[in-house]
């Protein structure tokens, strides 16, 4: 069980508003993954050895924008349905889970840093098994307040199970390991950064 915690909680203008709801994840996701170079992370994406089934890295830029936007979708149904009403219970509910939509968001958006900028594939891989439970449990709650919004957040724990299989399957294939993937600089012939890259 968990609780409201206002110091973890983001304010609460921004589940009020539909438009600052949705907005928000979709921008933060949006600065994030500007913030660590798309093209690099493509390179490394690319230069990773993967398991079964890993999409193409066009396919992560359209699908995390949807995943945002039902995200904060749900998340301004559940805070106006449960503060908006004279249900107690609701209303306690919608609050946990704004504190608990807090801490996945923070999850969500660290992942992408400790993945490609920082190569942590261990820190990355506890980081998202954390936050699939997160959103499991958020669903959980946030569907006994509106069941809209609990399934709003279904297509996002699925896709968080499919990331989380492709987290630990290119960290488990090059041996939690991802520096060794860079190309030493100076070496000659090679004018790729990374070892399996194609020029």
């Amino acid at each position: 069980m968990t609780t409201y915690i206002p110091s973890l909680t983001l304010p609460a203008s921004l589940f009020q508003h539909p438009a600052a709801a949705i907005l928000l994840p979709v921008a933060a996701g949006t600065a994030v993954g500007f913030s660590t170079r798309p093209k690099e992370n493509q390179n490394t994406y690319l230069a990773l050895r993967q398991p079964p089934l890993r999409p193409p890295p066009q396919v992560f830029g359209p699908m995390w924008t949807l995943l945002y936007g039902l995200m904060g979708y749900a998340a301004y149904r559940a805070w106006n349905t449960g503060m908006g009403g004279f249900d107690a219970k609701k209303a306690q509910l919608a609050l946990q889970g704004a504190t608990l939509y807090t801490v996945q968001l923070g999850l969500n958006l660290v992942w992408m840093p400790l993945f490609f900028r920082f190569k942590r594939p261990i820190a990355a891989t506890v980081d998202i098994v954390a936050l699939t439970g997160t959103v499991g449990y958020l669903a959980y709650i946030w569907g006994q307040v509106d069941e809209v919004a609990g399934w709003c957040l279904a297509p996002y724990l699925a896709w968080l199970g499919f990331a989380t299989y492709l987290s630990a399957g290119a960290g488990y294939l090059n041996n939690w390991d991802f520096n060794s993937k860079e190309v030493p600089k100076g070496t000659k012939g090679k004018d790729t950064k990374y070892v399996d890259e194609k020029p």
